[in-house]
């Protein structure tokens, strides 16, 4: 079976911002004018084709990223259009993570928010090659080269005009082409659908010259050849200068920028042009690297049809008619659909029933998938988001995606058992789908207990259990998820002796805690010399200790960032068990960890308020009260910008509290930063709910 699309024609592209830059609405133009959708969906009506989700069409954000595949120029684009909301960072995480080039999406007037860094960060973490466009220039406060500036300071990235606005706020009516130098003018009477190309404007001219030489420049930094014609005054052919921005922006070393208004209807098209000119296809990066399950090494497959499948499983959705779709890109090779593959993640055998290319909700069948493509399969029992599926034959494991722990927890339950069988079918579902949403139950109170990236990550998940699985759920009020850890090293020499007539209970373990570092986990290193325990038992120790992890010790929180060491012990030939040394490290560790200096650690955002000047002293007062640090405060478009950390758990309702003090007027983006130790007074007091007594 032969591909329809070249592989080089295809572009695998994710549509990334913060949010209320306009993705969605660009995402809709893209589709209309690739002949994807025959009418606009706009976003603030509820309308959005990508925005499918109710609970994406009442609050006017997206929530899921969804896929779609267009065609442009003979180019196959497949499209993520991608959450800029950050309790969704999953989204955008393992969208990233598949995906060979991004669109980060800019406000004329807001520039670079900070949702925007965040997308940033995890784009270059994949070394994802990116274009920007400033959308919004027909907005109040529009100012294309305030944004290119902040994208250099902020961004640390080379942000390279190759189109400049002409006209901004209601005057903005088209863009000036670097390349080509031409103006492209768009006919306000077809709402910016036709455009035409004419001379640059006479007092553009000047601005033109200045920034096609910059963009000159750029460019003969990057090729010798062309740097000997600039320098020798050659002309330089607009395909050259093509040719190197491609090559410039495949390897990340500038991020051409363009700009116009999507709700508007301007400088969609020749965004569309400038993805499929210099984002890469699949075949212009490196083969992708992966180890093989059986020995370990190094492997690597190639971007082709007839190199073995590998495939990389990067979204779980349940859907009501079908049942489990695992969102899948494939990275070589091709499969058909109703074949048998192999999931070396979880080593074992899937069948992929049926094969679909996605276009938001709607899916259409294919018969066969190739390199490059991104699709959905239908019939896979064990494969969860991360998974690698490939040819049973050539067996490779594709490195998985890193996800952040969820830092707010709300417990839920229902009145009736029917109700409670419901409840845990659907939050099994949504945890398949959100690896940041996780389930679990409260041993003393028998309490479901879900946990996610925020409020409103939480209040989704609420949100559909009601209307998708008919749930009706009683819901607590939002916890911090804390953390215990430890500040010293302690040995602990224990012994778990039990006699109870016949066979008793030994269990004897000498080890070392030792604080680990921010963000290491848990390690365990085993330094049993000469058969001091057995080695059927270590495994049983390491468990012990990691039970006790869970279930907490200073404060019944999970610990984290602990290495422990196994360095002596002895047995017993009769009385030893698993049991019996499991018990011994979990006894052990307990006590241990309270010798240790142990400490609480909370979640620290970091929160960017904007706020009208009069209301800035009244702003800080109130972060300052709830613990917060003010880290700076600048002007930006007649309004300031505070940055500051603050607790999480001083944050709650925080939404309620700015817009009561400032006359609704302000607003605020929040991300989780990091773990900090809980101020001792606070933690005493946090101790003594949780435990009934002060430590």
């Amino acid at each position: 079976m032969e591909r329809k699309n070249p592989i080089d024609k295809v572009r695998n592209i994710g549509i990334m911002a913060h949010i209320d830059a306009g993705k969605t609405t660009l995402t809709e133009r893209i589709l209309f004018y690739t002949g994807r959708s025959y009418k606009l969906g706009e976003v603030h009506d509820g309308g959005a084709t990508m925005d499918w989700m109710k609970q994406e069409q009442e609050r006017g954000i997206t929530i899921t990223s969804a896929a779609t595949t267009c065609f442009w120029d003979n180019n196959r684009i497949n499209i993520i259009d991608t959450p800029g909301h950050v309790d969704f960072t999953v989204e955008v995480e393992r969208s990233l993570r598949i995906l060979d080039g991004a669109v980060a999406v800019f406000c004329a007037v807001g520039g670079v928010e900070p949702q925007s860094e965040t997308v940033w960060r995890q784009s270059d973490k994949y070394n994802v090659p990116k274009l920007a466009f400033v959308n919004k220039m027909d907005r109040f406060g529009a100012d294309f080269y305030e944004v290119v500036k902040m994208m250099g300071e902020r961004l640390g990235t080379n942000p390279v005009p190759i189109q400049l606005p002409i006209g901004k706020e209601d005057n903005f009516r088209g863009t000036i082409d670097l390349i080509r130098m031409n103006a492209v003018i768009y006919d306000d009477e077809s709402m910016g659908k036709n455009f035409h190309i004419e001379e640059i404007p006479e007092d553009f001219k000047e601005k033109a010259k200045e920034y096609r030489l910059h963009l000159l420049e750029k460019v003969a930094e990057i090729d010798d050849h062309l740097l000997e014609k600039y320098l020798s005054d050659e002309e330089i052919k607009e395909e050259e200068i093509v040719n190197v921005i491609r090559k410039a922006t495949i390897s990340n070393k500038i991020t051409p920028v363009l700009c116009g208004s999507a709700f508007k209807n301007k400088g969609v098209q020749k965004l569309l042009d400038a993805v499929v000119s210099f984002l890469p296809s699949p075949v212009d990066l490196p083969s992708v690297k992966g180890n093989d399950p059986k020995s370990g090494n190094e492997v690597e497959r190639k971007a082709d049809d007839d190199e073995p499948f590998s495939a990389l499983a990067f979204k779980i959705m349940a859907d009501k008619h079908m049942g489990k779709l695992v969102y899948f890109r494939v990275y070589s090779g091709k499969i058909m659909a109703g074949s048998y593959i192999y999931n070396s993640t979880r080593d074992s055998k899937e069948r992929i029933g049926r094969i679909f290319l996605m276009h938001a909700n709607k899916q259409e069948s294919q018969d066969w998938i190739f390199a490059g493509d991104i699709a959905a399969g239908v019939g896979f029992k064990n494969t969860y988001t991360g998974d690698t599926i490939c040819d049973d034959k050539n067996p490779i494991i594709l490195e998985a995606i890193e996800f952040p722990s969820p830092v707010m927890s709300i417990k839920v339950n229902t009145d009736s058992t029917a109700d409670s069988d419901k409840l845990t079918t659907a939050l099994m579902k949504l945890s398949e789908e959100d690896p940041t949403f996780t389930v679990e139950t409260d041993e003393e109170t028998k309490d479901i207990i879900i946990s996610g990236m925020g409020e409103l990550h939480l209040e989704i998940i609420v949100d559909r259990l009601l209307h998708e699985y008919n749930v009706k759920a009683q819901v607590g009020q939002p916890q911090v998820a804390y953390r215990e850890t430890i500040t010293s090293s302690q040995t602990i020499d224990y012994k778990h002796v039990k006699q109870s007539g016949g066979r008793g209970q030994y269990g004897h373990v000498v080890m070392e805690l030792i604080p680990g570092d921010a963000g290491s986990g848990f390690e365990f290193s085993n330094e049993i010399v000469g058969g001091r325990i057995p080695k059927e038992y270590i495994p049983a120790v390491e468990k012990g200790i990691i039970e006790s992890m869970k279930r907490g010790i200073y404060a019944k929180y999970p610990v984290v960032d602990v290495k422990v060491r196994l360095i002596d012990g002895s047995y017993h030939t009769v009385d030893s068990s698993e049991m019996a040394f499991k018990t011994a490290a979990m006894d052990g560790f307990k006590k241990a960890f309270m010798q240790a200096n142990p400490i609480l650690l909370e979640p620290i955002m970091s929160v960017e308020i904007v706020t009208p000047e009069q209301f800035l002293g009244d702003v800080v007062g109130d972060i300052c009260s709830r613990r917060g640090k003010v880290l700076g405060i600048e002007l930006r478009n007649n309004m300031q910008v505070v940055e500051t950390e603050a607790p999480l758990s001083e944050m709650f309702g925080y939404a309620t509290g700015l817009r009561s003090l400032t006359q609704g007027r302000a607003n605020y983006s929040m991300h989780f930063e990091r773990y900090t130790e809980v101020p001792y007074d606070v933690q005493q007091k946090i101790i003594q709910e949780r435990t009934g007594n002060k430590k």
